[in-house]
């Protein structure tokens, strides 16, 4: 069905000699001007959904109260693939913690991975038994089956504060396997040198980018050398 123009109240045809075409007033130009915006827009919402590509994956929206940004589909799709490639040889299993766009991406890409998302926002609960509600503020208020049963853990600390790192990283710890545990944190640059000090991590040269924009730069860190993969550590000058 063809969309109409909108109603153009008040509209005043200029004054025009006989031989001059016709002109609209200055609201109806504006008023016409913004139906097109919006149907421009309409239309490039719609072709977005259509071409919207395979590998990236429907999200809940964010919840800024619970400081809660997305990555963008690129950082999450590399950092997904840099889990897999971890656990191709074994059969891993991978925690999550404060990072629903990283399960999601991990379980598009491989549906068998065993993936445990540690997570405040009980929207989330809709994963099932893959899901634990998390509070950074109880760092290892978990089943003691948890403990130290997971080769791979992933955080991101809703918070740049001190106090909130040093909590996750409690839970870090809690959940790692004490034999063989690959970690990899996704924080602010600010937080190096804690990151450092508390897990013995180092940045990779790989930055992780955010669908909103925001003003901290991140980065992320890992304590193994992903070599290749990543860009690899940052090199110290």
């Amino acid at each position: 069905m063809e969309e109409e123009l909108p109603a153009l109240k008040n509209v005043v045809v200029k004054d025009t000699d006989e031989d001059d075409p016709p002109a609209l007033s200055s609201q109806a130009i504006a008023a016409l001007k913004e139906f097109l915006e919006e149907q421009s827009q309409s239309l490039a919402n719609h072709e977005t959904e259509e071409t919207k590509p395979e590998s990236e994956v429907a999200l809940v929206t964010e919840d800024w109260r619970l400081s809660q940004f997305w990555y963008d589909p690129h950082t999450a799709r590399t950092i997904s693939q840099e889990v897999v490639s971890l656990c191709t040889a074994s059969h891993y299993r991978v925690a999550c913690i404060a990072c629903p766009t990283l399960y999601a991406y991990l379980k598009k890409l491989d549906p068998t991975i065993s993936v445990r998302l540690l997570e405040y926002d009980k929207r989330f609960d809709q994963y099932g038994s893959d899901f634990t509600f998390y509070d950074y503020n109880q760092p290892e208020d978990f089943l003691s089956e948890l403990k130290h049963n997971y080769q791979v853990v992933i955080a991101d600390p809703p918070y740049l504060s001190k106090e909130c790192l040093e909590k996750v990283a409690q839970t870090i710890s809690f959940l790692a396997h004490p034999e063989e545990s690959f970690l990899l944190l996704l924080t602010g640059e600010v937080q190096t040198d804690r990151a450092v000090e508390l897990l013995g991590l180092r940045p990779c040269n790989f930055r992780p980018q955010h669908s909103s924009k925001l003003g901290n730069e991140f980065r992320l860190f890992t304590n193994y050398d992903p070599l290749e993969r990543l860009g690899g550590w940052v090199q110290d000058k």
